[in-house]
């Protein structure tokens, strides 16, 4: 095997350390509900930032697996952009924070992007582009929603797949 789940991310944590962000692998098997997983994230990136965390700040949670969406709408997306609307709502108005959720296939769900990136400003952004971020995470379209504010990551197929990866820095 050329590539895995712990090569990514390891990688993620060298690379935080490059970048001065102290590491925090919170787990490489990432599973349950998208928008539970994003909260538990969120939770624990605010605790960093509020000097309560098992790192200091400025740091970088890293996650890696594959989260379920229990599909109850007509909406489009896939697990990593239902992760990061619900990372949006979660960090509503707290800045200092941001999160990306991606799969590292560059494809998340039926769709051209591979996740998103938000921060504690991206709720109040959908809002202001004239989409109801509330309706759009209950309708499971995430896609439409992360797209009205340029929040989609879109870097293309990678040709290789190790799961999702999730990073949320806090400073």
């Amino acid at each position: 095997m050329i590539g895995n789940n712990r090569l990514v991310v390891d990688a993620a944590a060298d690379e935080a350390v490059r970048l001065g962000y102290g590491p925090h692998v919170l787990t490489r098997s990432l599973d349950g509900e998208a928008r539970e997983a994003a909260a538990r994230l969120v939770a624990l990136a605010r605790e960093i930032r509020e000097g309560r965390g098992p790192v200091a700040a400025p740091a970088c949670v890293i996650a890696a697996g594959e989260t379920t969406v229990t599909v109850r709408g007509r909406g489009r997306g896939g697990r990593c952009q239902e992760f990061a609307l619900a990372a949006a709502l979660a960090m509503e108005g707290v800045g200092g924070i941001v999160a990306l959720a991606a799969g590292t296939d560059g494809r998340d769900g039926p769709t051209d992007a591979a996740g998103a990136i938000v921060d504690g400003s991206t709720w109040a952004a959908i809002a202001a582009a004239g989409r109801d971020p509330q309706r759009d995470l209950a309708r499971h379209d995430a896609y439409a929603a992360l797209n009205a504010v340029g929040g989609l990551l879109r870097p293309g197929l990678t040709g290789t797949n190790v799961m999702d990866i999730v990073i949320g820095v806090s400073t």
